[in-house]
C-alpha cells in the first residue's frame, strides 16, 4: 500500500511540473493522442490560435490548427522538424515530434516557435545567405552540381511552388532545347530565362535580350538577323549583325514574343529549325549555335485557336514549358521576398534598416498583388525610401493597398486600417477563401490540378473547401 500510494504520489508530481513546465515555456505546444485528438495544449498556443483551451481539447487537430500535419507524423512515425506552417496568415517555425511506447507511435507533440515574424525571415534569409557563400566557395574552381543549383540563388522563394519550380527550370537548363517561360507580368520571367542561362552548357556565352512588343515591326527583323550593306537606306556601311549573331554560344531571350507578327513568327521558326540566320538584303546562311529562351504573359494557346500565333512554331516552344505562377498564388514567399528587397534596397539607398509591424506584414500578405514582384519591389521602395521611423506601421502602407483589400469600399479600408472591421481571423479566412476560388477558376473545376498548383495535398484541399463551405 506504501509503495502503490508512493506511485501514484509520483505519477500526480511528474504531471504537475509536465503541466508547469508547458505554461512556462515560450513556444506553443500541442499533444495529440494516437487518433489525433488534442490531449493537451497550453496557453501560449490557444492565446495565439485565438480561442480559450478548453474548446481545443478532444477535438481533432486538424478542426483546431490550420494546415497541421500533426495526423500525419502520425501515421509515417518520422519526426518533421524545422519545418514552415501557416497559421493565422504568419509563417511559423514548427516541429512535430511522435512519441512512441516500443514500436507503437502513441501520440504526437507540436511545438510552434514564437520568435517574432520579422525576426525569424531575416534568420531565415542570413541561413540562407551564408549557405549560398559557403557553397560558392567551395565550388569556386569547378562546375559541379552544386553549383548549377547556385545559379538559381537570385529566385527568391521558399515555397513549394517555387522549390518545384526551380528543381524544373534546372532540369531543362541542363537540354539544349529552346524553352518557353509563361506568367503574368512581373513574375520574374526574365528572372527565371537569366538563371537557366546561367546553369547550361551555353552559360559561358552571352545572353542577349529583346523585347518583341517594343521593336517596331518594320525593324523587328533587321534587330534580330542584323542586315548587310546597302540593305536599305541608311543602312550602315558594312552592315550590322542581329541579335542572333550576337547572342552566338550563349542565349537569346524573346521577350513578350506573343507580340511578335506572324510573318516573323514564320521566320523565327525556320531559325529554330536550321540553326542558321540570313541577313536583311544578304543571300548567305551564317550558322549560329546558341539557345532560344521565349517568354510571354500572353495565353499563347488560345492565340493559336484564334489564329494570331503559329501553331508549328507554339508546339516547338512548349516542349520545354516554364510556367511561373503569380505572386498570389504563392503567398508564403511575400515575407520572405519583402525582408529581401527591403535589405536589399536599403543597402542600395543607404538608408536606414528598417523593420516591420507584424499587422504590416500580414496586410502585405492579404493582398493580391496584381502586379506580382514588380509590384511587391515598387511597394517596398517607396516604404524603405520615403519611411522616415524605424518601425513601418500599417498607417504606412499606400491607400490603394487598403483599397484593393476592400474592393474599393473606402468605407471598409479605413475600418481595416483601424483594424476595427473584422478579426485577424476572418481577414485569413476570407483571404484563404478567395485565393483556393482563384485557383479552381483558373484550372476550370479541377480539384486536383488546384491542389497541385497551390502546392498543397488534395486532402488538404478538400478539408479546405469544406471548412469554407465550398465543397
Amino acid at each position: 500500500m506504501v509503495i502503490g500510494g508512493g506511485a501514484t504520489a509520483m505519477k500526480q508530481e511528474i504531471e504537475r511540473i509536465f503541466r508547469t513546465v508547458l505554461e512556462i515555456v515560450y513556444e506553443g505546444i500541442v499533444v495529440v493522442d494516437a487518433n489525433g485528438m488534442i490531449v493537451e495544449l497550453n496557453d501560449a498556443y490557444a492565446r495565439f490560435l485565438g480561442m480559450r483551451k478548453e474548446d481545443a481539447l478532444h477535438r481533432h487537430v486538424t478542426e483546431v490548427i490550420q494546415n497541421t500535419r500533426l495526423h500525419e507524423v502520425l501515421k509515417t512515425g518520422v519526426a518533421e522538424k524545422d519545418q514552415i506552417q501557416i497559421i493565422h496568415g504568419h509563417e511559423m517555425l514548427v516541429h512535430r515530434i511522435p512519441m512512441y511506447k516500443g514500436d507503437d507511435v502513441i501520440g504526437a507533440v507540436g511545438m510552434v516557435m514564437f520568435q517574432g515574424v520579422n525576426e525569424q525571415y531575416q534568420m531565415m534569409d542570413r541561413i540562407h545567405q551564408l549557405a549560398v557563400a559557403s557553397n560558392r566557395q567551395k565550388n569556386a574552381m569547378q562546375k559541379t552540381s552544386d553549383e548549377f543549383i547556385q545559379t538559381f540563388d537570385a529566385v527568391i522563394g521558399h515555397s513549394s511552388e517555387m522549390i518545384a519550380l526551380k528543381k524544373l527550370a534546372l532540369r531543362v537548363a541542363r537540354t539544349a532545347m529552346t524553352v518557353l517561360i509563361t506568367g503574368e507580368s512581373g513574375t520574374g520571367k526574365e528572372l527565371f530565362a537569366r538563371a537557366i542561362h546561367s546553369a547550361s552548357l551555353f552559360g559561358k556565352g552571352p545572353f542577349v535580350d529583346i523585347n518583341c512588343a517594343a521593336i517596331p515591326e518594320n525593324l523587328l527583323e533587321s534587330e534580330l538577323f542584323g542586315y548587310e550593306e546597302g540593305a536599305f537606306t541608311g543602312a550602315k556601311r558594312g552592315g550590322k549583325i542581329g541579335k542572333f549573331e550576337a547572342a552566338h554560344t550563349g542565349t537569346l531571350f524573346l521577350d513578350e514574343l506573343g507580340d511578335m507578327p506572324l510573318a516573323m513568327q514564320a521566320k523565327l521558326l525556320r531559325v529554330l529549325e536550321d540553326r542558321a540566320i540570313v541577313r536583311v538584303g544578304g543571300i548567305e546562311k551564317r550558322p549560329v549555335n546558341l539557345r532560344v529562351i521565349a517568354a510571354t504573359h500572353r495565353n499563347l494557346a488560345e492565340m493559336v485557336e484564334k489564329g494570331k500565333f503559329r501553331e508549328d512554331l507554339y508546339f516547338r516552344l512548349s516542349m520545354m514549358h516554364v510556367q511561373i505562377p503569380p505572386l498570389r498564388y504563392r503567398k508564403t514567399d511575400i515575407p520572405t521576398l519583402v525582408h529581401y528587397y527591403m535589405d536589399r534596397l536599403s543597402t542600395r539607398f543607404h538608408v536606414r534598416k528598417k523593420r516591420l509591424h507584424d499587422r504590416t506584414l500580414q496586410l502585405l500578405y492579404e493582398y493580391t498583388w496584381p502586379g506580382n514582384i514588380r509590384e511587391l519591389v515598387n511597394v517596398v521602395e517607396v516604404l524603405v525610401e520615403i519611411i522616415e521611423a524605424d518601425i513601418i506601421t500599417p498607417d504606412d502602407l499606400p491607400d490603394f493597398i487598403y483599397e484593393r483589400l476592400t474592393q474599393g469600399d473606402r468605407d471598409s479600408s479605413l475600418a481595416i486600417k483601424t483594424t476595427k472591421s473584422c478579426s485577424l481571423k476572418e481577414r485569413v479566412v476570407h483571404s484563404e477563401r478567395e485565393i483556393i476560388l482563384g485557383a479552381l477558376k483558373q484550372t476550370g473545376g479541377n480539384k486536383v490540378a488546384a491542389a497541385r498548383l497551390l502546392g498543397i495535398h488534395r486532402s488538404t484541399l478538400y478539408l479546405k473547401l469544406k471548412q469554407l463551405g465550398l465543397s
